[in-house]
């Protein structure tokens, strides 16, 4: 009886270490998820002034030259 109870104790303190193991990497992904979203909020404002830029620049690339 004692040797499986020992066992027990073995296999439930294998299982708290994975545990503990699985949160750390649940709390990186999140952090590297939030990070994520950071650029990408970044990325959308700069497509989006870029698109504001070439829109007030298009009248001048669409102007036909001179010479047709």
């Amino acid at each position: 009886m004692n040797e499986k109870l020992q066992k027990m104790e073995e296999k439930i303190a294998i299982l708290q270490n994975d545990l503990s193991s699985m949160s750390d990497e649940i709390y990186n992904q999140q952090k590297e998820i939030q990070e994520l979203k950071l650029q990408i909020k970044l990325l959308k404002s700069t497509i989006q002034n870029n698109d504001d830029t070439n829109k007030n620049n298009f009248s001048i690339y669409n102007e036909i030259p001179p010479h047709y």
